[in-house]
């Protein structure tokens, strides 16, 4: 009985590690392919177990070698993220100072940079959690619209400061400004006001309803930027996904100019995405887009021309900060390589952040290695752009 319940927990051992390189061939099993890489550290532990007890018991039952055998692999997968960091950390070091300037860091300010996180990753954070300060003024559901609504997180103590606005994702069909609240209550402890704002959902409301809603909200904050604690100079916007495809439109778009931009694995060619979708496709992207947009690309070739962020680099653009999962079966990697080439073209700051291991919204794990790497990057972009 003991060979078998070992068996078992080496089976669900390599289950869940496999996720590691594995792609997700539908929403079911998606989260097991977003969360198995940040939980790494965890498989890893749960497999050494496996392996401990399976050679005390080699010589007893021949099941305890075939769940050795079992584990060793579950190990393996398991690990692969936590040994591709070290050489990914210090290639975001290099691709930081390639976009930003070798001196960037030293153009922000000595007290900014004191509150800083110090390593691009922490193993005992992975296992106990980032801490995310409570120690902030936060006001939800704000009005700015007849249906929108947004939540501000302010720093502790009243002042005037730089902005990031937050744009969730959902596939613009669902969602909330309450989505991913960690991100705004950290960057709200450390000098930011952060505005965590809403847009109508497809397919009730189809494109370009969304953007307009940004827009609006845009407008909103400036002007309400004295009650709120907005400095209006210095405004950052970062989403995520289908947010990110938003914060891209509305800051390269310049209809309302910003300072910054950053995109968390946001899509950028829609009709390229729908012409060419990837395989596996877990959310399905030609259904996901057609609900967006309200058709293909040959029915609507302007609608998804005015929709792609790409299109909209012709110009120098505010500086862009580009996390990508290499790993990432929505929007794929290869699409941000090519912006990120053709915002350099522009003569637009830009830095490209890919992270090997990670798929789709890899931050839902907020200690996990991924957000680990993105959130010390995000931090001082952020700082060098605004500060």
């Amino acid at each position: 009985m003991l060979g078998f319940i070992v068996l078992g927990f080496a089976l669900l051992g390599l289950f869940l590690s496999c996720w590691t390189v594995l792609a997700a061939p539908n929403m079911a099993l998606l989260t097991l392919g977003v969360g198995a890489p940040e939980v790494s550290p965890w498989l890893v532990v749960g497999n050494l177990i496996v392996i401990g007890l399976t050679l005390g018991g080699l010589r007893l039952n021949p099941l305890f070698g075939y769940a050795l055998a079992l584990a060793v692999l579950g190990l393996g997968f398991s690990a692969w993220p936590l040994v591709q960091l070290p050489t990914t950390a210090t290639r975001f070091t290099e691709q930081m100072a390639k976009g930003l300037g070798p001196d960037y860091i030293a153009q922000v300010p000595a007290s900014v940079r004191a509150g800083w996180r110090r390593n691009s990753y922490n193993l005992v954070e992975n296992f106990l959690g980032l801490s995310t300060p409570t120690a902030v003024r936060i006001t939800e559901n704000i009005p700015f619209a007849p249906s929108l609504r947004l939540n501000l997180y302010q720093p502790p103590r009243p002042g005037t400061y730089p902005t990031v606005v937050v744009i969730y994702g959902g596939a613009w069909q669902r969602g909330g400004p309450a989505q991913n609240p960690e991100l705004s209550r950290y960057l709200a402890a450390r000098g930011y006001v952060v505005v965590a704002i809403d847009y109508r959902h497809a397919p009730a409301h189809r494109f370009p309803a969304q953007i307009e809603d940004v827009r609006l909200a845009l407008a909103h904050i400036r002007t309400q930027a004295d009650r709120y604690e907005v400095d209006p100079g210095r405004i950052a916007l970062l989403g995520r996904s289908a947010g990110a495809h938003l914060a891209m439109l509305a800051g390269f778009d310049a209809v309302v100019p910003v300072q910054a931009v950053v995109s968390y694995y946001g899509p950028i060619d829609l009709t390229e995405g729908y012409n060419d979708p990837p395989n596996p496709d877990p959310i399905n992207s030609r259904a996901t887009l057609e609900a967006f947009l309200g058709g293909k690309p040959d029915q609507l070739p302007e609608l998804y021309r005015r929709a792609s962020p790409a299109n909209y680099v012709t110009r120098p653009l505010p500086p862009t900060l580009l996390v990508y999962g290499g790993r990432d079966h929505i929007v794929e990697l290869r699409f941000a390589q090519r912006l990120y080439e053709r915002l350099q073209a522009t003569g637009t700051t830009a830095v490209l952040l890919d992270i090997p291991w990670a798929e789709h919204a890899f931050d839902e794990v907020f200690a996990g290695p991924s957000n680990q790497l993105a959130l010390y990057h995000t931090e001082r972009f952020l700082a060098w752009a605004l500060r």
